[in-house]
């Protein structure tokens, strides 16, 4: 009996290191299965931040980009603007030019209608009524030019607005 005592309690101590051991492997399984499981963590983690630092950046990059965009259009703009202003004064200056010219025209033309009337006045060829027709066509042709001198003025002013 004291051997069957001794057998069983050495099965008894056998069997419970046998448990210790097992539990023991279970415990190490279990801990490097955590270990394993933080470093993947870490790891995405790591991937989660370069992530975001990758995010953040093309944001930024976008928000240049759109400042870069709106900045370009607002130049745009202003170029047309400056060349719509360019356009009106070559405009404007043909214009001063194109009347410049019509006063030199209209009194050129005044001189050779003076100086015809003259003559034929001074030869005592026209009558009365012929005078006094010549001398409204004379008016006429003077108010045209003073008309054409108001234009000019006008234009000029307008000019002198658009530069400044």
């Amino acid at each position: 009996m004291k051997l069957r005592s001794s057998l069983i309690v050495l099965l008894f101590i056998t069997f419970q290191t046998l448990v210790a051991q097992e539990e023991k492997t279970q415990k190490t399984d279990t801990l490097q299965s955590t270990i394993s499981d933080i470093d993947s963590l870490k790891k995405e983690n790591i991937v989660i931040k370069e992530q975001k630092e990758i995010e953040k950046s093309q944001n930024e990059a976008e928000k240049a980009h759109r400042k870069v965009e709106k900045e370009r259009n607002k130049l745009e703009k202003e170029q047309k603007k400056f060349e719509k202003e360019q356009d009106k004064i070559a405009s404007a200056e043909k214009k001063v030019q194109k009347y410049k010219n019509k006063l030199e025209n209209a009194q050129k033309d005044l001189e050779k209608m003076t100086s015809k009337f003259e003559k034929a006045k001074e030869k005592g060829k026209l009558s009365p009524v012929e005078i006094e027709e010549n001398n409204v066509k004379l008016s006429k042709q003077q108010l045209k030019i003073k008309e054409i001198q108001e234009d000019i003025e006008d234009y000029q002013r307008k000019l002198t607005k658009l530069r400044s």
